[in-house]
């Protein structure tokens, strides 16, 4: 337990900063989640409406991984991990349809 005010503090703020990452973390894998639904109902019926809501999905899930990876969320190799799964499930699922 802290015996003084500073280590009190610090506890204080190392609490605020864990439920703040929480919260950014769910919220990113939660737009992966929905980039990746997407990708399905694109492959179900590809047309190009379906494809600006891939453009669309794709861009909030880079935005949030690169403001977590900003943030000190997450570490950048991470960051740029998640995006390039994306970027690789995104281009197995257009590429076919495109052909």
């Amino acid at each position: 337990m802290a015996n003084n005010n500073s280590a009190k503090k610090r506890i204080q703020i190392a609490e605020r900063n864990r439920i703040q990452n929480k919260s950014y973390k769910s919220a990113m894998k939660t737009l992966i989640k929905n980039c990746l639904e997407t990708f399905g109902s694109y492959e179900k019926k590809p047309d190009e409406e379906a494809k600006n809501t891939i453009q669309k999905s794709m861009n909030e899930a880079f935005c949030k991984i690169d403001k977590a990876v900003k943030r000190g969320v997450i570490h950048r190799n991470n960051g740029a991990n998640k995006k390039s799964r994306l970027t690789a499930a995104f281009k197995k699922v257009v590429e076919p349809a495109s052909k």
